[in-house]
């Protein structure tokens, strides 16, 4: 039993003396390629064998030529040890360049494509991880520059809409100081209702920069949808009696959600008006509200004729106006985006989809947690 023991402190006073070179040279070469760390684990693996064997051969008292017999193995060992480790490494460095200059094509702009051929699980894993980050990186590509189109769109259009009431506006100031005016009050009226206009789209404006800005402030409070579309009903009827539109809201449960009750206004009074607005004379807008599953939905139906196909997912983009059949003749196309906005902000989301006649806007929001 003793000289057990003896051969394991010998052989484990050798290996340890081996594994602590190795560990000062990896650390030393930690920066290099992974062929040499391999070459070097390898080369640190037959050492610690050799040194063990070695330590116990002289406590032993082995022959010359036994310990010469026991070392020609270990080196034979080490040889074929230090060229598989060698092939590995070159194969697993070859297979990293390739990744890297996929990885590289698609930080340049385009897209990962995986490097073909056999490679490790942890590489594979890794090609895995590029492809899906490439993936995202070009969804946000494609948002970008959806949304600088947006922008410049934005620009475009609300630099005409500012430029045609400012124009009128100083002709009528012009025309009423030089005074050849007839009627002066109507040309009051005219410019106070151009002011109110200008003042609707800053207001939009400031609102839209408010949402993208992560600075709308939200003061949510339980209330019932029933008493939300009451309101914004109430306040879109002197329009819809304007335009000849029949407002209907019949199908509106009862449901409790807790919104901001400004904001969510705000948000079925844009719809409304953007539904009236659309609708031809004699026309009906519908207003419904009802609980699915975890969510309040309450959709505004309009008699618009529909939304081509190709603008559905527009829809809600700031400035987006549609075709010319459905361009307003006011507004700067902030009112949808209003929409999105603030719905999201309540951690719901906005849809539209086309109807017999018509479109359908949904608004989803969480229903409210049952009072405690």
């Amino acid at each position: 039993m003793r000289d057990m023991l003896l051969i394991a402190l010998y052989a484990l006073l050798g290996a340890a003396a081996a594994g602590v070179a190795g560990a000062l040279v990896l650390r030393a070469l930690r920066h290099r390629s992974v062929a040499v760390s391999l070459t070097v684990v390898a080369a640190v693996t037959v050492t610690a064998m050799l040194a063990g064997t070695l330590a116990v051969a002289q406590a032993m008292f082995l022959s010359a030529h036994d310990l010469t017999v026991v070392t020609m193995v270990v080196a034979m060992a080490a040889v074929v040890s230090l060229a598989t480790a060698l092939l590995l490494g070159r194969w697993v460095v070859a297979r990293s360049r390739e990744l890297t200059l996929a990885a590289r094509s698609f930080g340049e702009g385009g897209s990962f494509a995986a490097p073909g051929g056999a490679s490790t699980a942890e590489l594979d894993a890794l090609s895995r991880e590029l492809a899906v980050t490439s993936d995202r990186l070009a969804a946000s590509r494609e948002r970008e520059r959806a949304l600088e189109t947006s922008r410049r769109e934005l620009v475009a259009w609300i630099s005409h809409d500012l430029r045609t009431p400012l124009a009128g506006l100083r002709a009528m100031s012009e025309a009423l100081e030089d005074g050849v005016v007839q009627d002066p009050e109507r040309y009051f009226r005219q410019i106070r209702t151009e002011v109110d206009r200008l003042n609707s789209m800053v207001g939009d404006l400031f609102e839209l920069s408010r949402i993208h800005a992560g600075a709308l402030a939200l003061s949510p409070t339980r209330m019932s949808v029933y008493d939300l579309v009451g309101e914004a009903l109430a306040g879109a009827d002197p329009l819809a009696r304007e335009h000849g539109v029949r407002l209907v809201g019949e199908g509106v449960e009862p449901v409790p959600v807790e919104v901001d009750g400004k904001e969510m206004t705000r948000v079925l009074a844009n719809l409304l008006v953007n539904a009236i607005r659309r609708t031809p004379a004699d026309g009906t807008v519908a207003v419904a509200a009802e609980r699915r599953d975890e969510w309040v939905v309450l959709s505004v139906t309009d008699g618009c004729g529909g939304i081509p196909e190709d603008d559905l997912p527009r829809v809600f983009d700031t400035g987006w106006r549609g075709s010319q059949a459905r361009t307003p003749p006011a507004g700067a196309g902030l009112g949808l985006a209003i929409v999105r906005g603030i719905v999201e902000a309540h951690a719901g989301r906005a849809e539209v989809s086309n109807v017999t006649g018509g479109c359908r806007f949904e608004v989803s929001l969480p229903t409210a947690a049952a009072p405690r």
